[in-house]
């Protein structure tokens, strides 16, 4: 489905990235120009470090998406050009990764059903089916695949059996707490969002906030990044902190802790939804 501006055009977002150089946004913008399109928003950055150009153009266009795509075709070809082009608001099919904690995968759903997150998810995968009620609550079908021991090859397999049925585009893991194989992480590469606490210093294991009350932490965090093979090191989307003292309690840590968790991985969701958000080597640009 094509979503019209105001005046009726529809409204595409571009995404491009490619070595930089002259002469790259006036190629584009002669190309969208010559459609009859009006940019109404354009962001760019070009990194020193990598040489690498990043460009992300919202337009309205009096064109189809395949009519439009022909004609920046022989563009992104002249420029070496990794470039997407997307219906603006178009519903980015997700599906969510969940165990037992109920906070992020409620917050997504919450913003799905009120219009303030471009996502449709389309299904919830739970190692447990503590959130099966939640789910279905949102009307979201739910399925149970279990990570027996021994048996994580076979588990992974039915959920990328599940990423296929369900036409998935993108897969949030919602505090799922299980490490993904290095197949499966090359799999979804670049569509696979993950969430985690990030304490000032970092505390593993058991009970993490109990170890940050105990040492007096007074930063809690969460980072948002896309999986990778490297555990909780992939490219980071966004971040945030909550600031603590010595009156705060493991159970308020916990409270704060699920608060920024949610929010970091919503908007890290939302501005990958919305094509803000992309890959530079091993860290991100993101056009807020």
């Amino acid at each position: 489905m094509t979503t019209p501006a105001a005046d009726g055009a529809p409204a595409y977002v571009l995404v491009l990235t490619c070595p930089d150089g002259p002469g790259i946004v006036h190629a584009v913008s002669g190309v969208l120009a010559e459609a009859g399109g009006n940019i109404t928003e354009s962001q760019q950055y070009g990194d020193p470090g990598t040489g690498r150009f990043h460009l992300r153009v919202q337009v309205e266009v009096p064109l189809g998406r395949e009519e439009l795509a022909a004609r920046l075709e022989p563009v992104a070809r002249r420029f070496g050009m990794d470039w997407e082009l997307d219906v603006v608001g178009r519903p980015v099919r997700t599906l969510v990764l969940v165990s037992r904690a109920a906070h992020c995968l409620n917050d997504l759903l919450f913003r799905q059903r009120s219009g303030r997150l471009p996502v449709d998810v389309v299904g919830v995968v739970g190692n447990h089916r503590d959130l099966e009620p939640m789910a279905r609550s949102y009307d979201v079908p739910f399925t149970h695949v279990p990570v027996e021991p021994g048996r994580k090859p076979e588990a992974e397999a039915r959920l990328l059996e599940v990423v296929r049925e369900l036409d998935v585009e993108l897969v949030v893991l919602a505090r799922y707490m299980q490490v993904l194989s290095d197949d499966l992480c090359r799999a979804l590469r670049g569509r696979a969002i993950n969430i985690h606490h990030s304490f000032l210093p970092s505390f593993k294991g058991a009970r993490p906030y109990a170890q940050a009350q105990a040492r007096g932490v007074k930063l809690i965090g969460a980072t948002a990044h896309y999986v990778t093979a490297d555990l909780d090191e992939g490219p980071i989307i966004e971040q945030d902190v909550h600031r603590v003292d010595h009156s705060s309690t493991e159970r308020d840590m916990v409270g704060i802790g699920q608060d920024v968790e949610a929010q970091v991985l919503a908007r890290a969701v939302r501005w990958h939804a919305e094509h803000r958000v992309l890959l530079d080597g091993h860290r991100t640009v993101v056009f807020r």
